[in-house]
């Protein structure tokens, strides 16, 4: 006779919220009149998003609890992670909700179905209508991040992986302008992230093989009693591949340049900011809850990674002329920092994973608002993303220039900015685990990576405008709120950050 699981409803309301909302957008997108969809679909994600962030806060005092026939563990990391996501989608959701700085009221493409290029596209490129379905479908994805972090089990990380893959293969490609390079960059982002869910899928296999479970603690007592053989590192090799893919970690970082330009630059802040919160989070279950005993397998690995990454995402950022490449290959270079955290965690616990936690959230905040900022700098054509067209704009718009400027600084580590904070936590962590030559690693690249950061504000500053150059348009109340959130934030965090850097301690716990 089967039974049905025991469920915790408690830690399972912040799923609730946020797929619950999806479903619901899902039927108004069915039944809704179209006039009504857009306010309605916007409610719906805020309220699912905002409401998973508040119920989040309100059980994240509860221990550990491993529910849905032990699928799922809600302990004070899954938390502090479900209240990150949940609290940078909402933030994501404001910019997709923004209606005042495109002439046709929207970043996202009136109608996807029709041919880029066509006549009726190119009509279309004024109309005022919008494709509402991405609101759900941000919503489901931020539910699949959500569960991501809280998975217990192989087959449930999958799940959850695909459950948030796939809306951001279909929202990169919704662009209302630059159309082929918004659908190539879903042609790319899918095809290749195709390719990394094969991967972790074939991993799992192996590492099922290898210990006859997918349950993360159960395969933690396998290698502590039989040890490690051949199958199962294999298998984690795999599985660190599919992780580190969607971590937009090098080497695996081929997609993150092509795409987050091509996207929609809603959709890019995004992905940049939750995607990695969610992955980071995977990353730290798997490695602590699953292998933490064995961490002789997983320790050179990821220590050469980290080392990739970083060199790869500052070197390799100074040749962009791109704003939203630039800010990729930041992107990348900031993986590599976060994986010296994840060196720097002890046994699931400690100063590593605390600092990691903070990290991801300092990041994940400063990288909306940067995003929300390229949104405001626009030509003819849309956003003005060329480096050149950045040129002089202190002089246009001093105010956007010095809100670009100072979260730049916190990207690059500057003193009084979380940045700083945030990257002064993870080096110290890798510190105290004995990997100083990471850490040099880490402080070397942060220099190099600081040149084209400071190279932008050089250019904003110090360069003369083109008479021609692009206009800064006026935000409205979604995208001044992100802006007012996001910097306030950065500045918080890197002034007086004792208080969340003592949440993250406290909420540093992972359960199997």
């Amino acid at each position: 006779m089967i039974e049905a699981p025991d469920l915790s409803l408690s830690a399972l309301t912040p799923l609730l919220f946020v797929f619950g909302a999806a479903l619901v957008g899902v039927l108004v997108e069915s039944f809704a009149p179209r006039h009504v969809r857009q306010p309605t679909q916007v409610a719906l994600a805020l309220v699912g998003t905002v409401g998973a962030f508040g119920s989040t806060l309100l059980v994240a005092g509860d221990d550990g609890t491993v529910t849905g026939a032990g699928a799922l563990a809600v302990d004070g990391a899954g938390h502090f992670l479900q209240a990150t996501i949940a609290g940078l989608g909402a933030l994501s959701i404001l910019l997709f909700a923004e209606r005042g700085l495109d002439p046709a009221k929207s970043a996202f493409v009136a109608s996807a179905a029709v041919p880029a290029g066509s006549p009726r596209d190119r009509e279309l490129l004024t109309d005022e209508r919008v494709q509402t379905e991405v609101y759900p479908l941000a919503t489901f994805a931020v539910g699949g991040m959500m569960l991501f972090v809280a998975a217990n089990d192989l087959l449930v990380m999958f799940i959850a992986l695909e459950v948030l893959s796939l809306p951001l293969y279909l929202i990169c490609g919704l662009a209302r302008r630059r159309r082929l390079l918004s659908q190539e960059a879903a042609v790319k982002y899918f095809l290749l992230g195709a390719f990394a869910s094969a991967f972790f899928l074939y991993g799992l296999a192996l590492v099922y093989g290898a210990t006859g479970s997918i349950r993360l603690s159960e395969i933690r007592q396998s290698v502590t009693d039989d040890g490690t053989g051949t199958l199962l590192v294999l298998g984690l090799g795999l599985l660190v591949v599919g992780l580190m893919f969607k971590a937009s970690v090098a080497p695996f970082h081929t997609w993150t340049p092509d795409v987050y330009q091509g996207a929609p630059t809603p959709v890019t802040a995004f992905m940049a900011a939750c995607t990695k919160v969610a992955a980071f989070g995977a990353i730290l279950r798997l490695l602590y809850v699953a292998f933490g005993t064995a961490d002789w397998t997983w320790r050179p690995l990821v220590y050469g990674i980290a080392i990739v990454s970083m060199v790869v995402g500052a070197v390799l950022g100074l040749t962009q002329t791109d704003v939203k490449r630039m800010l990729a290959y930041s992107s990348i270079a900031h993986a590599g920092f976060l994986l010296t955290g994840v060196i720097g965690l002890g046994g699931g616990t400690g100063s590593g994973l605390s600092a990691t936690l903070f990290y991801l959230l300092a990041y994940g905040l400063t990288t909306i608002g940067a995003f929300a900022v390229v949104t405001l700098v626009r030509d003819g054509d849309g956003e003005a993303t060329h480096l050149s067209q950045w040129a002089g704009l202190a002089r246009r718009s001093p105010l956007t220039a010095g809100v670009m400027t100072f979260l730049l600084l916190a990207l690059a580590g500057i003193p009084l900015t979380s940045g700083f904070t945030g990257k002064f936590a993870v080096f110290r962590a890798a510190i105290e685990v004995g990997a100083w030559p990471l850490a040099v690693v880490a402080l070397v690249t942060s220099a190099v990576a600081g040149f084209f950061y400071l190279r932008l504000v050089v250019l904003m500053y110090f360069s003369e405008p083109a008479e021609d150059g692009p206009s800064v348009g006026v935000p409205g109340l979604p995208t001044t709120i992100v802006l007012a959130v996001t910097v306030a934030a950065t500045l918080v965090l890197g002034v007086v950050p004792g208080s969340v850097l003592d949440l993250a301690d406290r909420a540093a716990t992972l359960v199997g």
